[in-house]
């Protein structure tokens, strides 16, 4: 059977904070205080989350902490497979933790997400990888559009 996503073939079984860690160690990184910070950030309030929200979330509790380490170490855990970004519309990039990961739909005009199996999208994965050879990581971006409710204001 075929399969569309991941890029990444080694995702791990991550469901805590210590798992991710041990991925880390496991990989030769080091566990800081600012990755730990950041992996509580993550798995305290899953979801769509920019850089920047996860790190006044980091630091609220760490000041000291810079953006452009949030940045590295989102780099370093999506390369491990515990993080994935995504595009939702024409925003920044939004991070989620890779379990769980899916896809979107975003409406172009009131910026409402709405998440969407992976197996809506099986059908597509299938002819991309048939026809062209290629394999589509859905986790990654939106299929932007109208949501029911800008549709219907429109209609009424």
């Amino acid at each position: 059977m075929s399969r569309s996503l991941p890029v990444h073939d080694h995702l791990h079984e991550v469901h805590t904070v210590e798992d991710a860690l041990a991925l880390v160690r496991e990989h030769g990184g080091r566990v800081t205080s600012s990755r730990r910070l950041l992996l509580e950030a993550l798995f305290d309030s899953p979801g769509h989350r920019t850089a920047e929200e996860l790190a006044e979330s980091v630091q609220r509790r760490a000041p000291d902490v810079a953006l452009s380490t949030v940045y590295r170490n989102l780099d370093e855990l999506e390369k491990l497979g515990v993080v994935v970004h995504s595009h939702l519309g024409h925003g920044p990039a939004t991070y989620h933790l890779a379990e769980g990961a899916h896809c979107h739909f975003v409406c172009q005009e009131c910026g409402a997400a709405v998440e969407a199996p992976d197996e809506l999208f099986q059908s597509l994965a299938d002819a991309a990888r048939e026809r062209y050879g290629f394999e589509i990581d859905t986790r990654h971006f939106a299929i932007l559009g109208r949501c029911a409710a800008c549709r219907h204001e429109e209609d009424a």
